[in-house]
Protein backbone atom coordinates (compact mmCIF):
# COMPACT_ATOMS: atom_id res chain seq x y z
CA UNK A 1 0.00 0.00 0.00
CA UNK A 2 2.79 2.45 0.81
CA UNK A 3 4.57 1.41 -2.36
CA UNK A 4 1.57 2.38 -4.40
CA UNK A 5 1.26 5.76 -2.75
CA UNK A 6 4.93 6.56 -3.44
CA UNK A 7 4.58 5.61 -7.12
CA UNK A 8 1.66 7.99 -7.84
CA UNK A 9 3.55 11.20 -6.87
CA UNK A 10 6.49 10.07 -9.01
CA UNK A 11 4.21 9.61 -12.01
CA UNK A 12 2.65 13.03 -11.47
CA UNK A 13 6.08 14.64 -11.28
CA UNK A 14 7.15 12.96 -14.52
CA UNK A 15 3.94 14.05 -16.30
CA UNK A 16 4.40 17.64 -15.13
CA UNK A 17 7.97 17.64 -16.42
CA UNK A 18 6.89 16.34 -19.84
CA UNK A 19 4.15 18.94 -20.11
CA UNK A 20 6.57 21.70 -19.20
CA UNK A 21 9.03 20.56 -21.87
CA UNK A 22 6.27 20.35 -24.48
CA UNK A 23 5.05 23.86 -23.64
CA UNK A 24 8.60 25.20 -23.89
CA UNK A 25 9.11 23.43 -27.20
CA UNK A 26 5.83 24.83 -28.54
CA UNK A 27 6.74 28.36 -27.44
CA UNK A 28 10.16 28.02 -29.04
CA UNK A 29 8.58 26.73 -32.27
CA UNK A 30 6.07 29.61 -32.28
CA UNK A 31 8.87 32.13 -31.71
CA UNK A 32 10.83 30.57 -34.57
CA UNK A 33 7.80 30.80 -36.86
CA UNK A 34 7.39 34.45 -35.87
CA UNK A 35 11.03 35.10 -36.65
CA UNK A 36 10.62 33.42 -40.02
CA UNK A 37 7.74 35.78 -40.80
CA UNK A 38 9.97 38.81 -40.23
CA UNK A 39 13.34 37.49 -41.49
CA UNK A 40 14.41 35.85 -44.72
CA UNK A 41 17.14 33.26 -45.33
CA UNK A 42 19.78 36.02 -45.17
CA UNK A 43 18.56 37.11 -41.70
CA UNK A 44 17.40 40.48 -43.03
CA UNK A 45 14.42 42.11 -41.35
CA UNK A 46 11.34 42.08 -43.57
CA UNK A 47 8.80 44.88 -43.17
CA UNK A 48 6.17 43.42 -45.51
CA UNK A 49 5.72 41.51 -48.76
CA UNK A 50 4.39 42.99 -52.01
CA UNK A 51 3.67 42.20 -55.65
CA UNK A 52 6.16 44.02 -57.95
CA UNK A 53 3.38 44.45 -60.50
CA UNK A 54 1.15 46.08 -57.85
CA UNK A 55 3.50 47.50 -55.19
CA UNK A 56 0.86 49.57 -53.41
CA UNK A 57 -0.71 46.45 -51.85
CA UNK A 58 1.16 45.14 -48.79
CA UNK A 59 0.98 41.64 -47.25
CA UNK A 60 1.87 40.36 -43.77
CA UNK A 61 3.42 37.07 -44.88
CA UNK A 62 4.99 35.48 -47.94
CA UNK A 63 3.04 33.53 -50.50
CA UNK A 64 1.63 33.73 -54.01
CA UNK A 65 0.32 37.06 -55.30
CA UNK A 66 -3.48 37.28 -55.70
CA UNK A 67 -2.93 39.48 -58.76
CA UNK A 68 -0.32 37.57 -60.79
CA UNK A 69 0.93 33.98 -60.91
CA UNK A 70 4.12 34.81 -58.99
CA UNK A 71 5.56 34.84 -55.48
CA UNK A 72 5.41 37.96 -53.29
CA UNK A 73 8.66 39.89 -52.84
CA UNK A 74 9.95 40.95 -49.38
CA UNK A 75 10.48 44.61 -48.46
CA UNK A 76 13.50 44.95 -46.18
CA UNK A 77 14.00 47.47 -43.36
CA UNK A 78 17.27 48.58 -44.94
CA UNK A 79 15.40 49.54 -48.11
CA UNK A 80 12.88 51.49 -46.07
CA UNK A 81 15.63 53.43 -44.33
CA UNK A 82 17.11 54.26 -47.72
CA UNK A 83 13.74 55.56 -48.83
CA UNK A 84 13.54 57.87 -45.86
CA UNK A 85 16.85 59.47 -46.79
CA UNK A 86 15.85 59.88 -50.43
CA UNK A 87 15.90 58.17 -53.79
CA UNK A 88 19.21 57.80 -55.58
CA UNK A 89 19.07 58.45 -59.33
CA UNK A 90 21.94 58.15 -61.77
CA UNK A 91 22.91 61.04 -64.01
CA UNK A 92 21.82 59.06 -67.07
CA UNK A 93 18.40 58.42 -65.58
CA UNK A 94 18.04 62.11 -64.65
CA UNK A 95 18.56 62.93 -68.31
CA UNK A 96 16.19 60.18 -69.43
CA UNK A 97 13.41 61.42 -67.14
CA UNK A 98 13.90 65.04 -68.21
CA UNK A 99 14.33 66.16 -64.61
CA UNK A 100 14.74 69.95 -64.30
CA UNK A 101 15.92 71.72 -61.14
CA UNK A 102 15.29 75.26 -59.93
CA UNK A 103 16.51 76.98 -56.77
CA UNK A 104 14.24 78.38 -54.07
CA UNK A 105 14.76 82.17 -54.17
CA UNK A 106 13.37 85.31 -52.57
CA UNK A 107 10.61 86.98 -54.60
CA UNK A 108 8.28 89.92 -54.12
CA UNK A 109 4.73 89.10 -53.05
CA UNK A 110 1.82 91.25 -51.94
CA UNK A 111 -1.92 91.62 -51.64
CA UNK A 112 -3.00 90.82 -55.17
CA UNK A 113 -6.24 90.32 -57.02
CA UNK A 114 -6.92 89.60 -60.69
CA UNK A 115 -9.97 90.65 -62.69
CA UNK A 116 -11.03 91.49 -66.22
CA UNK A 117 -12.32 94.76 -67.62
CA UNK A 118 -13.06 96.69 -70.81
CA UNK A 119 -11.94 100.04 -72.19
CA UNK A 120 -14.68 102.67 -72.46
CA UNK A 121 -14.68 106.39 -73.41
CA UNK A 122 -14.32 108.94 -70.65
CA UNK A 123 -17.92 110.08 -70.17
CA UNK A 124 -16.69 113.51 -69.06
CA UNK A 125 -15.16 114.01 -72.52
CA UNK A 126 -18.20 113.28 -74.68
CA UNK A 127 -19.59 116.25 -76.63
CA UNK A 128 -22.89 116.67 -78.49
CA UNK A 129 -22.97 119.21 -81.33
CA UNK A 130 -26.40 120.85 -81.83
CA UNK A 131 -27.92 123.82 -83.69
CA UNK A 132 -30.03 126.41 -81.84
CA UNK A 133 -32.34 127.25 -84.72
CA UNK A 134 -33.96 125.25 -87.56
CA UNK A 135 -32.03 125.06 -90.80
CA UNK A 136 -30.63 122.94 -93.62
CA UNK A 137 -27.22 121.27 -93.79
CA UNK A 138 -25.66 122.57 -97.00
CA UNK A 139 -22.11 121.35 -96.34
CA UNK A 140 -20.85 118.59 -94.04
CA UNK A 141 -17.10 118.20 -93.50
CA UNK A 142 -17.37 115.03 -91.36
CA UNK A 143 -19.36 112.33 -93.13
CA UNK A 144 -18.70 109.07 -91.20
CA UNK A 145 -18.60 107.72 -87.67
CA UNK A 146 -15.00 107.34 -86.51
CA UNK A 147 -13.65 110.31 -88.45
CA UNK A 148 -11.22 112.39 -86.38
CA UNK A 149 -11.87 116.08 -85.73
CA UNK A 150 -9.81 118.85 -84.15
CA UNK A 151 -10.92 121.50 -81.73
CA UNK A 152 -12.21 124.58 -83.63
CA UNK A 153 -12.55 122.71 -86.93
CA UNK A 154 -15.58 123.71 -89.06
CA UNK A 155 -17.62 120.54 -89.34
CA UNK A 156 -20.77 121.86 -91.07
CA UNK A 157 -22.34 124.91 -92.81
CA UNK A 158 -26.02 125.59 -92.09
CA UNK A 159 -28.55 127.73 -94.01
CA UNK A 160 -31.06 129.21 -91.56
CA UNK A 161 -33.58 131.94 -92.57
CA UNK A 162 -33.83 133.19 -88.99
CA UNK A 163 -30.13 133.91 -88.66
CA UNK A 164 -30.06 135.50 -92.12
CA UNK A 165 -32.77 137.96 -90.99
CA UNK A 166 -30.82 138.71 -87.82
CA UNK A 167 -27.74 139.54 -89.90
CA UNK A 168 -29.69 141.98 -92.06
CA UNK A 169 -31.07 143.68 -88.93
CA UNK A 170 -27.57 144.03 -87.50
CA UNK A 171 -26.18 145.51 -90.71
CA UNK A 172 -29.04 148.01 -90.90
CA UNK A 173 -28.36 149.23 -87.36
CA UNK A 174 -24.77 149.86 -88.28
CA UNK A 175 -25.93 152.66 -90.63
CA UNK A 176 -28.23 154.37 -88.09
CA UNK A 177 -25.64 156.30 -86.15
CA UNK A 178 -27.93 159.23 -85.42
CA UNK A 179 -30.62 157.11 -83.78
CA UNK A 180 -28.25 154.68 -81.92
CA UNK A 181 -25.85 157.22 -80.51
CA UNK A 182 -24.62 154.98 -77.69
CA UNK A 183 -24.42 151.80 -79.87
CA UNK A 184 -26.77 149.91 -77.52
CA UNK A 185 -28.91 148.63 -80.41
CA UNK A 186 -25.86 147.57 -82.37
CA UNK A 187 -24.47 145.62 -79.39
CA UNK A 188 -27.87 143.95 -78.80
CA UNK A 189 -28.09 142.86 -82.47
CA UNK A 190 -24.48 141.56 -82.32
CA UNK A 191 -25.21 139.59 -79.16
CA UNK A 192 -28.28 138.07 -80.79
CA UNK A 193 -26.16 136.73 -83.68
CA UNK A 194 -23.85 135.05 -81.13
CA UNK A 195 -26.80 133.51 -79.32
CA UNK A 196 -28.18 132.11 -82.58
CA UNK A 197 -24.86 130.35 -83.27
CA UNK A 198 -22.62 132.64 -85.28
CA UNK A 199 -18.98 132.84 -84.27
CA UNK A 200 -17.11 136.06 -83.53
CA UNK A 201 -15.02 135.69 -86.68
CA UNK A 202 -18.12 135.31 -88.86
CA UNK A 203 -19.71 138.44 -87.33
CA UNK A 204 -16.46 140.37 -87.99
CA UNK A 205 -16.51 139.17 -91.59
CA UNK A 206 -20.04 140.42 -92.34
CA UNK A 207 -19.30 143.69 -90.50
CA UNK A 208 -16.36 144.41 -92.78
CA UNK A 209 -18.11 143.30 -95.98
CA UNK A 210 -21.44 144.86 -94.98
CA UNK A 211 -23.13 141.83 -96.58
CA UNK A 212 -25.07 139.04 -94.86
CA UNK A 213 -23.78 135.46 -95.20
CA UNK A 214 -26.40 132.94 -96.38
CA UNK A 215 -24.73 130.20 -94.29
CA UNK A 216 -23.11 130.07 -90.88
CA UNK A 217 -20.56 127.53 -89.67
CA UNK A 218 -20.70 124.90 -86.92
CA UNK A 219 -17.34 124.30 -85.20
CA UNK A 220 -16.04 121.36 -83.13
CA UNK A 221 -15.92 122.11 -79.38
CA UNK A 222 -13.05 119.60 -78.79
CA UNK A 223 -10.67 117.20 -80.47
CA UNK A 224 -11.81 113.62 -80.77
CA UNK A 225 -13.61 111.19 -83.05
CA UNK A 226 -17.18 111.11 -84.28
CA UNK A 227 -19.13 108.48 -82.37
CA UNK A 228 -22.61 109.40 -83.67
CA UNK A 229 -23.77 111.19 -86.83
CA UNK A 230 -27.31 112.55 -86.58
CA UNK A 231 -27.80 113.89 -90.11
CA UNK A 232 -26.40 113.82 -93.63
CA UNK A 233 -25.55 116.63 -96.01
CA UNK A 234 -28.71 118.23 -97.37
CA UNK A 235 -30.81 117.18 -94.43
CA UNK A 236 -33.09 119.47 -92.41
CA UNK A 237 -32.28 120.26 -88.81
CA UNK A 238 -34.83 121.15 -86.19
CA UNK A 239 -34.00 123.36 -83.24
CA UNK A 240 -32.16 121.32 -80.60
CA UNK A 241 -31.51 118.37 -82.94
CA UNK A 242 -28.15 116.62 -82.60
CA UNK A 243 -25.87 117.12 -85.55
CA UNK A 244 -23.22 114.69 -84.28
CA UNK A 245 -21.53 113.38 -81.12
CA UNK A 246 -17.80 113.56 -80.44
CA UNK A 247 -15.64 111.67 -77.97
CA UNK A 248 -12.24 112.83 -76.76
CA UNK A 249 -10.12 109.64 -76.34
CA UNK A 250 -6.98 111.28 -74.95
CA UNK A 251 -8.07 109.83 -71.61
CA UNK A 252 -10.15 106.64 -71.24
CA UNK A 253 -11.88 104.65 -68.53
CA UNK A 254 -11.21 101.04 -67.71
CA UNK A 255 -14.34 99.50 -66.20
CA UNK A 256 -13.41 96.40 -64.17
CA UNK A 257 -15.84 93.73 -62.98
CA UNK A 258 -14.69 92.52 -59.55
CA UNK A 259 -16.42 89.43 -58.07
CA UNK A 260 -18.63 90.11 -55.07
CA UNK A 261 -16.43 88.00 -52.77
CA UNK A 262 -13.45 90.29 -53.47
CA UNK A 263 -15.33 93.62 -53.47
CA UNK A 264 -14.28 94.47 -49.92
CA UNK A 265 -10.59 94.24 -50.89
CA UNK A 266 -10.82 97.04 -53.47
CA UNK A 267 -10.15 100.58 -52.25
CA UNK A 268 -9.89 103.92 -54.02
CA UNK A 269 -6.24 104.61 -54.82
CA UNK A 270 -5.25 100.93 -55.13
CA UNK A 271 -2.53 100.40 -57.77
CA UNK A 272 -3.48 98.43 -60.86
CA UNK A 273 -1.37 96.82 -63.59
CA UNK A 274 -3.21 96.50 -66.90
CA UNK A 275 -2.38 94.15 -69.77
CA UNK A 276 -4.24 93.90 -73.06
CA UNK A 277 -4.28 90.97 -75.46
CA UNK A 278 -3.60 93.26 -78.40
CA UNK A 279 -0.52 94.78 -76.69
CA UNK A 280 0.96 91.84 -74.73
CA UNK A 281 4.43 93.35 -74.34
CA UNK A 282 3.33 96.54 -72.59
CA UNK A 283 1.95 97.03 -69.10
CA UNK A 284 -0.17 100.09 -68.30
CA UNK A 285 -0.35 101.40 -64.76
CA UNK A 286 -3.27 103.18 -63.12
CA UNK A 287 -5.15 103.64 -59.88
CA UNK A 288 -8.69 102.96 -58.79
CA UNK A 289 -10.56 106.27 -59.05
CA UNK A 290 -14.15 105.27 -58.32
CA UNK A 291 -16.24 102.37 -56.97
CA UNK A 292 -19.74 102.23 -58.41
CA UNK A 293 -22.43 102.21 -55.70
CA UNK A 294 -24.51 99.37 -57.14
CA UNK A 295 -23.71 95.69 -57.60
CA UNK A 296 -24.60 94.03 -60.91
CA UNK A 297 -27.52 91.73 -60.11
CA UNK A 298 -26.90 89.37 -63.03
CA UNK A 299 -23.15 88.79 -62.73
CA UNK A 300 -22.83 89.57 -58.98
CA UNK A 301 -19.86 91.85 -59.65
CA UNK A 302 -18.83 95.32 -58.51
CA UNK A 303 -17.83 97.79 -61.21
CA UNK A 304 -14.56 99.62 -60.55
CA UNK A 305 -13.28 102.55 -62.58
CA UNK A 306 -9.63 103.11 -63.46
CA UNK A 307 -8.63 106.22 -65.46
CA UNK A 308 -5.82 105.75 -67.97
CA UNK A 309 -4.02 108.30 -70.17
CA UNK A 310 -4.15 107.46 -73.87
CA UNK A 311 -1.42 109.58 -75.44
CA UNK A 312 -0.79 107.40 -78.50
CA UNK A 313 -4.42 106.32 -78.76
CA UNK A 314 -3.45 102.66 -78.30
CA UNK A 315 -6.33 102.08 -75.91
CA UNK A 316 -9.48 101.72 -77.97
CA UNK A 317 -13.00 101.50 -76.53
CA UNK A 318 -14.22 97.92 -76.53
CA UNK A 319 -10.83 96.33 -75.78
CA UNK A 320 -10.70 93.74 -73.00
CA UNK A 321 -7.94 93.84 -70.42
CA UNK A 322 -6.59 91.75 -67.54
CA UNK A 323 -6.02 93.73 -64.36
CA UNK A 324 -3.84 92.86 -61.36
CA UNK A 325 -4.52 94.94 -58.26
CA UNK A 326 -1.56 95.12 -55.90
CA UNK A 327 -1.30 96.46 -52.39
CA UNK A 328 1.64 96.38 -50.00
CA UNK A 329 4.39 93.97 -51.08
CA UNK A 330 6.84 91.84 -49.11
CA UNK A 331 9.79 89.58 -49.85
CA UNK A 332 9.26 85.85 -49.37
CA UNK A 333 10.81 82.52 -50.36
CA UNK A 334 9.38 81.27 -53.65
CA UNK A 335 9.54 78.18 -55.85
CA UNK A 336 8.01 77.45 -59.28
CA UNK A 337 4.32 76.64 -58.98
CA UNK A 338 4.73 73.65 -61.31
CA UNK A 339 7.11 71.97 -58.85
CA UNK A 340 4.37 71.49 -56.22
CA UNK A 341 2.55 68.16 -56.03
CA UNK A 342 -0.90 68.53 -54.46
CA UNK A 343 -2.32 65.28 -53.07
CA UNK A 344 -5.45 66.79 -51.54
CA UNK A 345 -4.16 66.38 -47.98
CA UNK A 346 -0.72 67.91 -48.38
CA UNK A 347 1.61 69.76 -50.73
CA UNK A 348 4.92 68.12 -51.57
CA UNK A 349 8.04 69.15 -53.46
CA UNK A 350 10.97 66.97 -54.44
CA UNK A 351 14.22 68.42 -53.07
CA UNK A 352 17.63 67.42 -54.39
CA UNK A 353 20.03 66.39 -51.65
CA UNK A 354 23.71 65.69 -52.11
CA UNK A 355 23.28 62.22 -53.58
CA UNK A 356 19.53 61.67 -53.71
CA UNK A 357 16.08 63.17 -54.13
CA UNK A 358 13.64 63.35 -51.24
CA UNK A 359 10.00 64.47 -50.89
CA UNK A 360 9.39 67.39 -48.52
CA UNK A 361 6.03 68.65 -47.33
CA UNK A 362 5.64 72.42 -47.69
CA UNK A 363 3.19 75.10 -46.54
CA UNK A 364 2.40 77.68 -49.24
CA UNK A 365 0.66 81.04 -49.42
CA UNK A 366 0.33 83.39 -52.39
CA UNK A 367 0.85 82.65 -56.08
CA UNK A 368 2.16 85.29 -58.48
CA UNK A 369 3.73 85.07 -61.96
CA UNK A 370 3.95 81.24 -61.77
CA UNK A 371 5.84 81.50 -58.46
CA UNK A 372 4.42 80.21 -55.16
CA UNK A 373 5.30 81.65 -51.76
CA UNK A 374 6.63 79.02 -49.33
CA UNK A 375 6.05 79.56 -45.62
CA UNK A 376 7.54 76.34 -44.28
CA UNK A 377 9.38 73.26 -45.48
CA UNK A 378 12.47 74.33 -47.43
CA UNK A 379 15.24 76.91 -47.21
CA UNK A 380 16.62 79.47 -49.62
CA UNK A 381 19.06 78.00 -52.14
CA UNK A 382 17.71 74.44 -52.01
CA UNK A 383 17.05 72.90 -55.42
CA UNK A 384 13.57 71.57 -56.17
CA UNK A 385 12.47 69.40 -59.09
CA UNK A 386 10.18 71.35 -61.42
CA UNK A 387 9.87 68.65 -64.09
CA UNK A 388 9.67 64.90 -63.51
CA UNK A 389 8.73 65.23 -59.84
CA UNK A 390 5.66 63.02 -60.12
CA UNK A 391 7.78 59.99 -61.01
CA UNK A 392 10.08 60.58 -58.07
CA UNK A 393 7.19 61.08 -55.63
CA UNK A 394 5.72 57.68 -56.46
CA UNK A 395 7.98 54.86 -55.30
CA UNK A 396 6.25 52.29 -57.48
CA UNK A 397 6.43 54.42 -60.62
CA UNK A 398 10.00 55.44 -59.93
CA UNK A 399 11.17 51.87 -59.38
CA UNK A 400 9.57 50.66 -62.57
CA UNK A 401 10.94 53.49 -64.67
CA UNK A 402 14.43 53.27 -63.21
CA UNK A 403 14.54 49.53 -63.74
CA UNK A 404 13.45 49.88 -67.36
CA UNK A 405 15.81 52.76 -68.12
CA UNK A 406 18.74 51.15 -66.34
CA UNK A 407 18.26 47.89 -68.20
CA UNK A 408 18.15 49.71 -71.51
CA UNK A 409 21.23 51.72 -70.62
CA UNK A 410 23.25 48.61 -69.77
CA UNK A 411 22.52 47.11 -73.19
CA UNK A 412 23.53 50.34 -74.99
CA UNK A 413 20.02 50.85 -76.35
CA UNK A 414 18.48 54.28 -76.97
CA UNK A 415 16.86 55.70 -73.81
CA UNK A 416 13.17 56.47 -73.41
CA UNK A 417 12.33 59.96 -74.68
CA UNK A 418 9.96 62.58 -73.24
CA UNK A 419 7.88 62.65 -76.43
CA UNK A 420 6.73 59.07 -75.72
CA UNK A 421 7.97 57.88 -79.11
CA UNK A 422 9.34 54.31 -79.07
CA UNK A 423 13.12 54.16 -79.15
CA UNK A 424 15.06 52.34 -81.84
CA UNK A 425 16.32 49.01 -80.55
CA UNK A 426 18.71 46.64 -82.22
CA UNK A 427 18.19 42.90 -82.14
CA UNK A 428 21.00 42.52 -79.61
CA UNK A 429 19.45 45.03 -77.17
CA UNK A 430 15.95 43.51 -77.13
CA UNK A 431 15.10 41.82 -73.83
CA UNK A 432 14.95 38.05 -74.40
CA UNK A 433 13.23 35.35 -72.39
CA UNK A 434 12.34 31.66 -72.17
CA UNK A 435 9.04 30.17 -71.19
CA UNK A 436 6.30 27.63 -71.72
CA UNK A 437 3.14 28.15 -73.76
CA UNK A 438 0.03 28.19 -71.56
CA UNK A 439 -2.51 29.49 -74.09
CA UNK A 440 -2.75 30.78 -77.70
CA UNK A 441 -5.32 33.20 -79.18
CA UNK A 442 -4.68 33.39 -82.95
CA UNK A 443 -7.56 35.79 -83.66
CA UNK A 444 -6.29 38.42 -81.24
CA UNK A 445 -2.62 37.69 -81.87
CA UNK A 446 -1.94 36.97 -78.19
CA UNK A 447 -0.09 34.25 -76.30
CA UNK A 448 0.02 33.36 -72.61
CA UNK A 449 3.44 32.32 -71.33
CA UNK A 450 4.79 31.05 -68.03
CA UNK A 451 8.23 32.62 -68.40
CA UNK A 452 11.46 32.59 -66.45
CA UNK A 453 12.82 35.67 -64.72
CA UNK A 454 13.96 38.38 -67.20
CA UNK A 455 16.92 40.17 -65.61
CA UNK A 456 17.03 42.97 -68.19
CA UNK A 457 13.56 44.16 -67.15
CA UNK A 458 13.86 43.17 -63.48
CA UNK A 459 10.88 40.83 -63.95
CA UNK A 460 10.51 37.75 -61.73
CA UNK A 461 9.25 34.45 -63.11
CA UNK A 462 5.49 34.63 -63.68
CA UNK A 463 2.62 33.97 -66.06
CA UNK A 464 1.72 36.82 -68.44
CA UNK A 465 -0.23 37.60 -71.61
CA UNK A 466 1.74 39.07 -74.54
CA UNK A 467 0.76 40.53 -77.89
CA UNK A 468 2.69 39.10 -80.82
CA UNK A 469 3.67 41.52 -83.57
CA UNK A 470 3.43 38.84 -86.28
CA UNK A 471 0.61 36.48 -85.35
CA UNK A 472 1.71 34.05 -88.07
CA UNK A 473 4.49 32.93 -85.74
CA UNK A 474 1.84 31.42 -83.44
CA UNK A 475 0.72 28.86 -86.04
CA UNK A 476 3.78 26.68 -85.44
CA UNK A 477 3.26 26.64 -81.65
CA UNK A 478 0.99 24.69 -79.33
CA UNK A 479 0.25 24.54 -75.59
CA UNK A 480 3.11 23.23 -73.39
CA UNK A 481 5.77 24.05 -76.02
CA UNK A 482 9.02 25.44 -74.61
CA UNK A 483 9.78 28.70 -76.41
CA UNK A 484 12.27 31.54 -76.51
CA UNK A 485 11.18 35.07 -77.45
CA UNK A 486 12.38 38.65 -77.95
CA UNK A 487 10.53 41.69 -76.53
CA UNK A 488 10.28 45.28 -77.66
CA UNK A 489 8.47 48.28 -76.08
CA UNK A 490 5.71 49.85 -78.20
CA UNK A 491 4.54 53.49 -78.20
CA UNK A 492 2.57 52.89 -74.96
CA UNK A 493 5.66 51.43 -73.23
CA UNK A 494 4.08 47.96 -73.25
CA UNK A 495 6.30 45.07 -74.28
CA UNK A 496 5.24 42.97 -77.28
CA UNK A 497 6.84 39.84 -78.72
CA UNK A 498 8.60 40.59 -81.99
CA UNK A 499 10.00 37.07 -82.42
CA UNK A 500 9.09 33.72 -80.86
CA UNK A 501 10.17 30.16 -81.67
CA UNK A 502 10.38 26.74 -80.08
CA UNK A 503 13.20 26.12 -77.63
CA UNK A 504 14.97 22.94 -76.57
CA UNK A 505 14.14 23.51 -72.91
CA UNK A 506 13.73 25.98 -70.08
CA UNK A 507 14.02 26.29 -66.34
CA UNK A 508 10.96 26.09 -64.17
CA UNK A 509 9.09 29.35 -64.97
CA UNK A 510 6.32 29.29 -62.44
CA UNK A 511 7.10 29.81 -58.78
Amino acid sequence: MKKTLVTIPLILLMFAGCSKNEVGTAATHKSTEADKSTQDSNSKKVLYWYDPMSPAQKFDKPGKSPFMDMQLVPKYAADDNAENTGVSISAQTVQNLGIRLEKAMMKSFGESLSAVGRIEPDERRIYVVQTRIPGFVERLSVRAVGDPVSKGQKIAEIYAPEILAAQQEYLTLLTLNQIDTDNALKQAARSRLKLLGMSESEIEAITKSNKPSPRYGVFSPASGVVTELGIREGGQLMAGASLMQLSDLSNVWLIVDVPERDAARIKVGLTAEVKLQSIPDETFKGRVSYLYPKLNDASRTLQVRIELPNKNYQLRPGMYAKINFTGQTHEALAIPTESIIETGKRKVVIVKSENSYRPVEVVTNQVRDNQTEVLKGISEGEEVVSSGQFLIDSEASLSGVLARLSSKGETNSTVTKLDNKPSQQSAESMPAGHGKVVGIDLKRGKITLAHEAIAQLNWPAMMMDFSVKDSQQLIQLKVNDAVKFDLKADAQEEYVIVHIEKSTGMKEATP
